[in-house]
């Protein structure tokens, strides 16, 4: 019998791992098989198909995500794109229309407006942060999604979970939340009315740089009928070694976001008492916009911090002029990055609404000693 608790960390370490019958290893073990024997014509074992239908690694892995955002379904997916896409073929028609932050993802924007904007969805951007905004929007035209991302990406905005919640619902709408930045160690949208959780767990989730995924997580029956039908005809699953690397970060999640809490808000505070930064965007600062929501709403600020240096030639001079912050796309993982999102994982959105600041440069703070960081800042702002 598994081990059940609602407790994030302990659920990260025992949901969908208990120990192999045979030889009660502790380690559930890795199967690679993409075919599973029969006995006899539609005898399956434990309902084991075929790959690309189930896999014991892979089921393993969404009972864990279900049990960390308290969702009843979790499916893991090829990457988070792939979550998102398969998601959103499962909730709108040629027609419908998306209700989306004005401060999200680049690939996220791309998908909905030009993958899914042939197919005949339309998406509009708004303020999520500004519930006064998102209400004008909603009356304006209902949406049938109502995507939100809290903390936001790169800006860090805090949206209300709650209140979005009753929002969309009162106009019919889906509340998506993208939790990747929080992970469920410092926020549960689900609790808070969200109908479903997204995540890349190429971030925090997996935690180490080495692995792929996506995930969407929720408690309705009906829709996650229509996901997994939708995730096994199109196929954009997980692979098992993928989900066994996924399942392993996510074992030390809740210890990790600690430090990488601790971590971020000292890189934020040193930052904001720079000369050379024009602003720093960190939910931990006291005088963020967003900050006394964020302290309700999440049990910790996260790892990411943003800043705006005076233009987008000295910012582009500060990301490619620090060493320990190593520049690439992607955070969440041990090691700390920088990433200019103009040029790197926003450049898609340029010219849209949905368009970054030249100015802005996105930390995402490690587990490296805080000293080192703070050191490699500096050398780095006097570039």
């Amino acid at each position: 019998m598994g081990i059940e608790s609602e407790k994030v960390a302990t659920a990260a370490i025992h949901a969908g791992q208990e120990a192999e019958s045979l030889t009660g290893a502790v380690i559930p073990p890795l199967h690679l098989s993409t075919t599973y024997l029969q006995d006899g014509i539609g005898g399956l074992r434990q309902g084991y198909e075929y790959g690309r239908s189930g896999n014991p690694t892979r089921d393993a892995l969404q009972t864990q995500l279900a049990a960390l955002e308290g969702g009843r379904h979790a499916f893991s997916f090829a990457s988070g794109l792939a979550a998102e896409d398969t998601l959103l073929r499962a909730l709108l028609a040629p027609g419908d229309h998306v209700l989306l932050g004005n401060d999200v993802y680049g690939g996220t924007f791309r998908l909905i407006s030009r993958v899914l904007g042939a197919w005949g969805v339309t998406v509009e951007v708004v303020d999520m942060s500004d519930l006064d905004a998102v209400r004008a929007a909603v009356a304006a035209r209902p949406p049938r999604v109502l995507w939100v991302e809290t903390p936001s990406n790169p800006l860090l905005r805090i949206s209300d979970i709650a209140g979005l919640a009753a929002l969309g619902h009162g106009a019919g709408a889906v509340v998506v939340v993208d939790n990747t930045f929080a992970t469920p160690a410092l926020q549960r949208p689900l609790a808070l009315g969200a109908d479903i959780v997204v995540h890349s767990t190429t971030k925090y989730l997996g935690g180490h740089s080495d692995v792929v995924g996506g995930a969407v997580v929720l408690a309705d029956d009906a829709l996650a009928e229509r996901i997994g039908f939708l995730q096994f005809a199109v196929g954009a699953i997980s692979g098992p070694f993928d989900a066994w690397l996924t399942t392993r970060g996510i074992k030390t999640l809740p210890v990790r976001m600690r430090q990488h809490d601790e971590n971020a808000r000292a890189v934020a505070e040193f930052l904001s008492g720079h000369p050379a930064v024009a602003r720093v965007y960190y939910p931990g600062l006291p005088d963020h916009p967003g900050h006394d929501l964020a302290a309700r709403q999440m049990s910790g600020f996260g790892g990411i911090v943003s800043v705006a240096l005076a233009s987008g030639e000295a910012a582009r001079r500060f990301a490619e002029s620090t060493r320990v912050f190593q520049l690439a796309e992607s955070l969440g993982g041990v090691e700390s990055l920088v990433n200019y999102p103009d040029a790197m994982t926003h450049a898609s959105v340029r010219g849209t609404a949905a368009a970054v600041p030249v100015e802005v440069v996105r930390l995402s703070v490690g587990l490296e000693d805080a000293d080192d960081l703070l050191a490699d800042l500096s050398r780095a702002l006097e570039a």
